[in-house]
């Protein structure tokens, strides 16, 4: 079975940086490899519904970003590491939320929250002045 663990979230000033990372571990029959799989970055802000952040598939070039982060949020992966991260730049009071990371089978890039086959348990990050 597949597990994701988000990590890196934290207390960050507006205008502020932070990275989210999300490990992947589990069992393929040909061994685990993110290039199996599409894994998405999504956040939950307090009295609001799951929305999608970012996505990256096997492809090069095949990433994906909400209107809301592009320009200043980077979703990258270390498959060495079956690691992707989220590098979140120009953060906003609005950015605040519990984010999660999403996997789905195949390598067709989605922020649509019901397309997750397994997520992780969330990591907080608080954008406050």
């Amino acid at each position: 079975q597949m597990q994701l663990v988000e990590s890196g979230g934290g207390l960050v000033q507006p205008g502020g940086s932070l990275r989210l990372s999300c490990a992947a571990s589990g069992f393929t029959l040909d061994g685990f490899s993110l290039d199996y799989y599409t894994i998405a970055w999504f956040r939950q802000a307090p009295g609001k519904e799951r929305e999608g952040v970012s996505c990256i598939s096997r492809l090069v070039g095949s990433t994906y970003y909400a209107d809301s982060v592009k320009g200043r949020f980077t979703i990258s992966r270390d498959n060495a590491k079956n690691t992707v991260y989220l590098q979140m730049n120009s953060l906003k009071l609005e950015d605040t939320a519990v984010y999660y990371c999403g996997l789905k089978t195949g390598v067709g890039c989605t922020l649509a929250p019901s397309g997750m086959n397994v997520w992780g348990k969330g990591t907080l990050v608080t954008v406050s002045s």
